[in-house]
């Protein structure tokens, strides 16, 4: 029987960073994934891309009132290990350049590169 994945790929692209209540369970669950010492990267393409742009997320807040951000969820998983990506894609949709991102992305992670390692059983996949 193979061993099971210890990479855990989480997909945001149908998150909407308009709606702060969508933002907090991603990279929760990133957190405590990379917490349990298993590799987790975070690709946020679609609207979600926003997200790692410098501004967007400290702005943003899971529900009114919050002292915590939304780039303070980052932060925390980051912490504890994840890795955040941005895809190529969204510096054409969302006027941006990789000077724009926020420190804790990774950098870029391709499309080609994402469904390669989805079709290869690299990885466990959670979407949001």
């Amino acid at each position: 029987m193979d061993e099971a994945p210890k990479r855990l790929l989480i997909i945001l692209v149908n998150t909407d960073p308009r709606n702060g209540e969508e933002l907090g369970a991603p990279f929760y669950h990133a957190a405590v994934a990379a917490a349990l010492d298993y590799r987790v990267d975070v690709i946020c393409t679609a609207t979600a891309g926003r997200l790692l742009k410098n501004g967007v997320a400290a702005e943003l807040r899971v529900k009114p009132g919050a002292d915590k951000t939304v780039h303070d969820f980052i932060r925390d998983a980051h912490r504890h290990g994840a890795k955040f990506w941005a895809c190529p894609a969204n510096f054409d949709l969302f006027d941006m350049t990789e000077a724009d991102l926020i420190p804790e992305c990774a950098g870029l992670m391709s499309t080609a590169k994402m469904i390669t390692d989805l079709m290869d059983g690299e990885c466990r996949v959670l979407t949001y």
